[in-house]
Protein backbone atom coordinates (compact mmCIF):
# COMPACT_ATOMS: atom_id res chain seq x y z
CA UNK A 1 0.00 0.00 0.00
CA UNK A 2 1.57 3.22 -0.88
CA UNK A 3 1.44 6.52 0.77
CA UNK A 4 -1.19 8.39 -1.53
CA UNK A 5 -3.82 5.21 -0.98
CA UNK A 6 -3.24 5.23 2.59
CA UNK A 7 -3.95 8.64 2.71
CA UNK A 8 -7.55 8.41 0.65
CA UNK A 9 -8.56 5.27 3.14
CA UNK A 10 -7.13 6.40 6.82
CA UNK A 11 -8.18 9.99 6.33
CA UNK A 12 -5.37 12.79 6.22
CA UNK A 13 -5.05 12.88 10.27
CA UNK A 14 -4.72 9.08 10.32
CA UNK A 15 -1.37 8.45 10.09
CA UNK A 16 0.20 10.34 13.17
CA UNK A 17 -0.29 9.62 16.49
CA UNK A 18 1.41 11.98 18.83
CA UNK A 19 2.12 10.62 22.30
CA UNK A 20 3.50 7.50 20.93
CA UNK A 21 6.94 6.26 20.31
CA UNK A 22 7.87 5.18 16.64
CA UNK A 23 7.22 1.66 17.23
CA UNK A 24 3.95 1.23 18.69
CA UNK A 25 2.89 4.04 16.25
CA UNK A 26 3.51 1.96 13.22
CA UNK A 27 1.57 -0.63 14.89
CA UNK A 28 -1.28 1.28 15.12
CA UNK A 29 -1.28 2.08 11.61
CA UNK A 30 -0.86 -1.60 10.87
CA UNK A 31 -3.65 -2.22 12.86
CA UNK A 32 -5.94 0.32 10.28
CA UNK A 33 -4.44 -1.34 7.61
CA UNK A 34 -5.62 -4.82 8.75
CA UNK A 35 -9.20 -3.26 9.74
CA UNK A 36 -9.20 -1.87 5.51
CA UNK A 37 -8.64 -4.80 4.23
CA UNK A 38 -9.17 -7.57 5.96
CA UNK A 39 -12.53 -6.30 7.88
CA UNK A 40 -13.23 -3.85 5.10
CA UNK A 41 -14.19 -1.26 7.51
CA UNK A 42 -15.23 2.16 6.13
CA UNK A 43 -13.01 5.26 5.49
CA UNK A 44 -14.58 7.20 8.27
CA UNK A 45 -15.18 4.19 10.68
CA UNK A 46 -10.98 3.77 10.36
CA UNK A 47 -10.70 8.14 10.88
CA UNK A 48 -12.88 7.80 14.37
CA UNK A 49 -11.00 4.58 15.23
CA UNK A 50 -7.82 6.35 14.37
CA UNK A 51 -9.08 9.62 16.16
CA UNK A 52 -10.03 7.73 19.53
CA UNK A 53 -6.50 5.46 19.57
CA UNK A 54 -4.88 8.92 19.24
CA UNK A 55 -6.62 10.92 22.17
CA UNK A 56 -5.97 7.99 24.53
CA UNK A 57 -2.33 8.00 23.45
CA UNK A 58 -1.76 11.38 24.05
CA UNK A 59 -3.81 11.69 27.26
CA UNK A 60 -1.43 8.34 28.53
CA UNK A 61 1.92 10.59 27.44
CA UNK A 62 0.36 13.38 29.50
CA UNK A 63 -0.12 10.81 32.28
CA UNK A 64 3.42 9.22 32.20
CA UNK A 65 5.04 12.20 30.97
CA UNK A 66 7.00 10.16 28.20
CA UNK A 67 6.22 8.70 24.82
CA UNK A 68 3.88 5.28 25.05
CA UNK A 69 5.47 2.21 23.71
CA UNK A 70 4.48 -1.28 24.06
CA UNK A 71 5.70 -1.95 27.51
CA UNK A 72 3.86 1.05 28.78
CA UNK A 73 0.69 -0.03 27.40
CA UNK A 74 1.42 -4.02 28.87
CA UNK A 75 1.38 -2.00 31.66
CA UNK A 76 -1.47 -0.27 32.37
CA UNK A 77 -3.33 -0.25 35.25
CA UNK A 78 -7.64 0.17 35.68
CA UNK A 79 -7.16 3.75 37.21
CA UNK A 80 -4.98 4.57 34.24
CA UNK A 81 -8.09 3.70 32.22
CA UNK A 82 -10.73 5.02 34.77
CA UNK A 83 -8.40 8.35 34.68
CA UNK A 84 -9.15 8.90 31.24
CA UNK A 85 -12.61 7.94 31.37
CA UNK A 86 -13.47 10.22 33.65
CA UNK A 87 -11.26 12.91 31.34
CA UNK A 88 -13.71 12.47 28.29
CA UNK A 89 -16.80 12.63 30.84
CA UNK A 90 -14.94 16.17 31.62
CA UNK A 91 -14.86 17.09 27.95
CA UNK A 92 -18.80 16.20 27.36
CA UNK A 93 -18.27 13.26 26.00
CA UNK A 94 -21.83 10.92 27.10
CA UNK A 95 -22.17 7.21 27.06
CA UNK A 96 -22.44 6.23 23.73
CA UNK A 97 -19.39 7.85 22.41
CA UNK A 98 -17.18 6.85 24.84
CA UNK A 99 -18.40 3.18 24.79
CA UNK A 100 -17.51 3.21 20.84
CA UNK A 101 -14.26 4.93 21.98
CA UNK A 102 -13.06 2.05 24.33
CA UNK A 103 -14.20 -0.69 21.41
CA UNK A 104 -11.88 0.54 19.14
CA UNK A 105 -9.15 0.10 22.21
CA UNK A 106 -10.29 -2.69 22.84
CA UNK A 107 -9.51 -3.90 19.24
CA UNK A 108 -6.06 -2.36 19.03
CA UNK A 109 -5.21 -4.17 22.16
CA UNK A 110 -6.27 -7.27 20.41
CA UNK A 111 -4.68 -6.73 17.53
CA UNK A 112 -1.54 -5.92 19.47
CA UNK A 113 -2.03 -9.53 21.57
CA UNK A 114 -2.98 -11.37 18.31
CA UNK A 115 0.60 -10.49 16.64
CA UNK A 116 2.59 -10.76 20.09
CA UNK A 117 3.47 -7.63 20.41
CA UNK A 118 1.65 -6.73 24.35
CA UNK A 119 -0.72 -8.34 26.43
CA UNK A 120 -2.89 -5.74 27.71
CA UNK A 121 -5.74 -6.88 30.32
CA UNK A 122 -6.36 -3.62 31.69
CA UNK A 123 -9.99 -3.46 29.64
CA UNK A 124 -11.51 -6.71 31.05
CA UNK A 125 -10.63 -4.67 34.61
CA UNK A 126 -12.64 -2.05 34.69
CA UNK A 127 -16.64 -1.60 34.45
CA UNK A 128 -17.86 0.37 31.51
CA UNK A 129 -20.52 2.81 31.06
CA UNK A 130 -24.16 1.58 30.36
CA UNK A 131 -25.47 2.74 26.77
CA UNK A 132 -29.01 3.68 27.15
CA UNK A 133 -31.09 1.77 24.85
CA UNK A 134 -32.85 4.34 22.67
CA UNK A 135 -36.15 2.34 20.93
CA UNK A 136 -36.19 4.06 17.07
CA UNK A 137 -39.13 5.99 16.80
CA UNK A 138 -41.11 4.98 13.97
CA UNK A 139 -44.23 6.79 12.08
CA UNK A 140 -47.54 6.27 12.46
CA UNK A 141 -48.49 3.84 9.09
CA UNK A 142 -50.72 6.81 7.78
CA UNK A 143 -48.31 9.20 8.29
CA UNK A 144 -45.41 6.76 7.32
CA UNK A 145 -47.87 6.55 3.67
CA UNK A 146 -47.75 10.14 3.25
CA UNK A 147 -44.20 10.79 4.25
CA UNK A 148 -42.64 8.07 1.76
CA UNK A 149 -44.71 9.02 -1.06
CA UNK A 150 -43.94 12.99 -0.94
CA UNK A 151 -47.29 14.13 -2.17
CA UNK A 152 -47.45 16.82 0.82
CA UNK A 153 -45.46 18.99 -2.23
CA UNK A 154 -48.12 21.85 -2.78
CA UNK A 155 -46.02 25.05 -4.14
CA UNK A 156 -43.28 22.51 -5.49
CA UNK A 157 -40.95 24.47 -7.62
CA UNK A 158 -38.42 22.29 -8.39
CA UNK A 159 -38.33 20.24 -12.27
CA UNK A 160 -40.45 17.27 -12.22
CA UNK A 161 -38.08 14.51 -12.56
CA UNK A 162 -36.43 16.24 -9.01
CA UNK A 163 -39.78 15.82 -7.35
CA UNK A 164 -40.09 12.22 -8.76
CA UNK A 165 -36.88 10.95 -7.65
CA UNK A 166 -37.14 12.07 -4.37
CA UNK A 167 -40.64 10.17 -4.31
CA UNK A 168 -38.61 6.87 -5.65
CA UNK A 169 -35.94 7.07 -2.91
CA UNK A 170 -38.41 7.92 0.10
CA UNK A 171 -40.70 4.99 -1.24
CA UNK A 172 -37.72 2.40 -1.63
CA UNK A 173 -36.61 3.37 2.21
CA UNK A 174 -39.76 2.50 3.71
CA UNK A 175 -41.50 0.14 1.18
CA UNK A 176 -38.06 -2.08 1.18
CA UNK A 177 -36.47 -1.04 4.79
CA UNK A 178 -33.76 0.14 2.81
CA UNK A 179 -30.46 2.50 4.34
CA UNK A 180 -30.15 5.64 2.59
CA UNK A 181 -26.79 4.93 1.54
CA UNK A 182 -28.01 1.88 0.38
CA UNK A 183 -30.79 3.38 -2.06
CA UNK A 184 -28.20 5.45 -3.36
CA UNK A 185 -25.72 2.42 -3.99
CA UNK A 186 -28.41 0.96 -6.43
CA UNK A 187 -26.86 0.63 -9.94
CA UNK A 188 -29.18 1.71 -13.15
CA UNK A 189 -29.06 -1.83 -14.40
CA UNK A 190 -30.62 -3.13 -11.16
CA UNK A 191 -33.41 -0.83 -10.82
CA UNK A 192 -36.47 -2.36 -9.68
CA UNK A 193 -39.02 -1.69 -12.99
CA UNK A 194 -41.04 -3.85 -15.04
CA UNK A 195 -40.89 -7.59 -13.66
CA UNK A 196 -37.44 -6.79 -11.74
CA UNK A 197 -39.29 -7.20 -8.67
CA UNK A 198 -36.49 -7.24 -6.14
CA UNK A 199 -32.85 -5.74 -5.08
CA UNK A 200 -29.61 -7.67 -4.37
CA UNK A 201 -28.13 -5.24 -1.65
CA UNK A 202 -24.95 -4.81 -0.18
CA UNK A 203 -25.36 -3.29 2.99
CA UNK A 204 -22.92 -3.37 6.79
CA UNK A 205 -20.37 -5.26 6.68
CA UNK A 206 -20.37 -6.35 3.61
CA UNK A 207 -23.36 -8.66 3.60
CA UNK A 208 -25.44 -9.38 0.83
CA UNK A 209 -28.98 -9.71 0.94
CA UNK A 210 -32.45 -9.88 -1.44
CA UNK A 211 -35.06 -7.31 -1.09
CA UNK A 212 -38.34 -7.30 -2.20
CA UNK A 213 -39.79 -4.03 -3.79
CA UNK A 214 -43.65 -3.40 -4.10
CA UNK A 215 -45.57 -2.36 -6.74
CA UNK A 216 -46.15 0.94 -5.53
CA UNK A 217 -42.37 1.47 -4.83
CA UNK A 218 -41.85 0.21 -8.38
CA UNK A 219 -43.70 2.21 -10.14
CA UNK A 220 -42.53 5.55 -8.50
CA UNK A 221 -38.88 4.35 -9.50
CA UNK A 222 -40.32 4.24 -13.15
CA UNK A 223 -42.12 7.19 -12.94
CA UNK A 224 -38.57 8.94 -12.37
CA UNK A 225 -36.64 7.39 -15.36
CA UNK A 226 -39.52 8.27 -17.64
CA UNK A 227 -38.96 12.02 -16.39
CA UNK A 228 -35.38 11.71 -15.84
CA UNK A 229 -33.61 14.02 -18.69
CA UNK A 230 -29.93 11.82 -18.76
CA UNK A 231 -29.43 8.77 -20.27
CA UNK A 232 -28.55 6.85 -16.99
CA UNK A 233 -25.45 4.44 -18.33
CA UNK A 234 -26.26 0.88 -16.59
CA UNK A 235 -23.31 0.96 -14.75
CA UNK A 236 -23.93 4.35 -12.82
CA UNK A 237 -25.90 5.08 -10.04
CA UNK A 238 -30.31 5.08 -10.41
CA UNK A 239 -30.55 8.10 -8.79
CA UNK A 240 -28.82 11.11 -9.81
CA UNK A 241 -28.15 14.48 -8.83
CA UNK A 242 -29.04 17.89 -10.66
CA UNK A 243 -25.90 17.37 -12.58
CA UNK A 244 -25.84 14.20 -13.42
CA UNK A 245 -23.79 12.86 -10.88
CA UNK A 246 -23.97 10.72 -7.84
CA UNK A 247 -27.11 11.69 -5.60
CA UNK A 248 -26.61 13.20 -2.10
CA UNK A 249 -27.97 11.64 0.82
CA UNK A 250 -28.10 15.30 2.13
CA UNK A 251 -30.54 16.22 -0.98
CA UNK A 252 -33.24 13.57 0.90
CA UNK A 253 -32.37 15.16 4.19
CA UNK A 254 -33.66 18.04 2.87
CA UNK A 255 -36.71 17.05 0.94
CA UNK A 256 -37.48 15.27 4.42
CA UNK A 257 -37.42 18.31 6.22
CA UNK A 258 -39.77 19.64 4.12
CA UNK A 259 -42.54 17.57 3.62
CA UNK A 260 -42.32 16.91 7.51
CA UNK A 261 -43.17 20.70 7.52
CA UNK A 262 -46.20 19.99 5.18
CA UNK A 263 -47.42 16.85 7.25
CA UNK A 264 -46.83 18.72 10.86
CA UNK A 265 -44.50 15.25 11.72
CA UNK A 266 -41.89 15.60 14.89
CA UNK A 267 -38.15 16.04 14.13
CA UNK A 268 -37.52 12.72 14.58
CA UNK A 269 -39.29 11.87 11.13
CA UNK A 270 -36.01 11.35 9.17
CA UNK A 271 -35.20 9.01 6.22
CA UNK A 272 -33.76 6.54 8.69
CA UNK A 273 -36.97 6.86 10.43
CA UNK A 274 -39.13 5.05 7.55
CA UNK A 275 -37.06 2.21 7.66
CA UNK A 276 -37.33 2.11 11.17
CA UNK A 277 -41.55 2.27 10.18
CA UNK A 278 -41.24 -0.64 7.66
CA UNK A 279 -39.80 -2.89 10.68
CA UNK A 280 -42.13 -2.15 13.14
CA UNK A 281 -45.49 -2.44 10.59
CA UNK A 282 -44.55 -5.59 9.37
CA UNK A 283 -44.00 -6.57 13.34
CA UNK A 284 -47.15 -5.63 13.92
CA UNK A 285 -48.94 -7.05 10.84
CA UNK A 286 -47.52 -10.37 11.95
CA UNK A 287 -44.35 -10.34 10.25
CA UNK A 288 -41.61 -13.24 12.08
CA UNK A 289 -38.72 -11.51 13.40
CA UNK A 290 -35.95 -13.76 11.54
CA UNK A 291 -37.49 -12.62 8.06
CA UNK A 292 -37.78 -9.12 8.95
CA UNK A 293 -33.81 -9.44 9.71
CA UNK A 294 -32.91 -10.58 6.69
CA UNK A 295 -34.91 -7.89 5.04
CA UNK A 296 -32.99 -5.37 6.82
CA UNK A 297 -29.75 -6.85 7.15
CA UNK A 298 -29.20 -7.65 10.48
CA UNK A 299 -25.81 -9.18 11.39
CA UNK A 300 -27.98 -10.34 14.65
CA UNK A 301 -31.14 -10.76 15.70
CA UNK A 302 -31.03 -9.50 18.72
CA UNK A 303 -29.99 -6.40 17.00
CA UNK A 304 -33.76 -7.00 15.35
CA UNK A 305 -35.32 -7.57 18.40
CA UNK A 306 -35.51 -4.11 19.96
CA UNK A 307 -38.45 -3.88 17.39
CA UNK A 308 -40.64 -6.14 20.02
CA UNK A 309 -40.25 -3.44 22.90
CA UNK A 310 -41.72 -0.42 20.22
CA UNK A 311 -44.78 -3.25 19.30
CA UNK A 312 -45.15 -3.88 23.16
CA UNK A 313 -45.27 -0.65 24.13
CA UNK A 314 -47.85 0.74 21.39
CA UNK A 315 -50.05 -2.71 22.63
CA UNK A 316 -49.67 -1.41 26.35
CA UNK A 317 -50.96 1.88 25.35
CA UNK A 318 -53.73 1.06 23.17
CA UNK A 319 -54.95 -1.46 26.18
CA UNK A 320 -54.37 2.19 28.59
CA UNK A 321 -56.55 3.58 26.46
CA UNK A 322 -59.44 1.04 25.53
CA UNK A 323 -59.45 -1.56 28.17
CA UNK A 324 -62.77 -0.46 30.39
CA UNK A 325 -60.48 -1.95 33.58
CA UNK A 326 -56.97 -0.22 32.16
CA UNK A 327 -57.18 2.26 34.89
CA UNK A 328 -58.82 2.37 38.55
CA UNK A 329 -62.04 4.62 38.83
Amino acid sequence: MNGKSENSTLGSGALSFPGADAQLAQSALFWLRRLAGERRVSPLTLDAYARDLRQFLVFLAERLDAPVGLSALSELRPCDLRAFMARRREQGVGSRSLLRQLAGLRSFARYLGHEELATIGVFDKVRTPKNPRVLPKALPAVKARELASGESDEGETRPPWIVARDRAVLALLYGAGLRISEALSIRRAQAPVGAVDSLRIIGKGGKTRAVPVIIPARKMVETYLELCPFALPADGPLFVGARRGPLSPRIIQLTVERLRGALGLPDSATPHALRHSFATHLLGRGGDLRSIQELLGHASLSTTQIYTSIDKARLFEAYLASHPRATSR
